[in-house]
């Protein structure tokens, strides 16, 4: 459903299903409109109308379905975060899993274009670029996700299982509900939508 490639993007840079998942693994998805801890309106895999995808009001107590949450995901990634990190890497070839690592950092971080471990990397030191991404630590919760975003470039070690965590909202606070979690296998819809 969703396939889209400028024909400048090498065939690397591809928003599989696989690399979609790992996104995930380290994010959450809400389908209803939430206010995240800076009180900015976000829905689905951490979308705000920043992106481009208008989010509030649109989902105001108006949950979408999974499968729209993840084709809007898939859309952002591919039109917004995919571009920098084809820069960031301009001249290299990544395989599937440093192409999700490096997309995962800079979903997460919007930094992929002046990280010094990126920098470092091209130049052939990997062992100083393999520390350097570690430096991107703050807040401390974000360890454990560049943990493994360092683990699944330099080593190609995969987390994600196919499990998304799924959260309410609270109201009228409108804040994620994270004392109740849903674990949903999302591999039948993402595969609707990257077909």
């Amino acid at each position: 459903m969703t396939d889209i490639k400028s024909a400048s993007t090498p065939a690397w840079a591809k928003v599989t299903a696989r690399v979609a998942l790992e996104l995930i693994e380290h994010e959450a998805i809400v389908l209803e409109a939430y206010k995240d801890s800076a009180d900015v309106w976000t829905w689905g895999v951490g979308v705000t109308n920043a992106s481009g995808h208008q989010v509030h009001p649109r989902y105001l107590d108006k949950p979408a379905t999974l499968e729209r949450a993840l084709e809007i995901f898939v859309w952002l990634l591919t039109e917004k975060y995919v571009p920098a990190v084809v820069a960031a890497f301009k001249g290299a070839t990544l395989t599937e899993a440093q192409f999700a690592a490096a997309l995962s950092f800079h979903y997460n971080t919007g930094a992929i274009g002046r990280a010094e471990w990126v920098k470092s990397w091209k130049a052939g030191k990997v062992a100083t670029a393999r520390t350097e991404i570690m430096n991107w630590r703050n807040p401390p919760e974000i360890i454990g996700r560049r943990t493994a975003e360092r683990d699944l470039f330099f080593s190609g070690k995969w987390s994600a299982k196919g499990l998304a965590k799924v959260y309410s909202v609270r109201k009228p606070s409108y804040q994620p509900d994270f004392r109740n979690v849903r674990m949903v296998d999302i591999r039948k819809a993402l595969d609707v939508v990257i077909a």
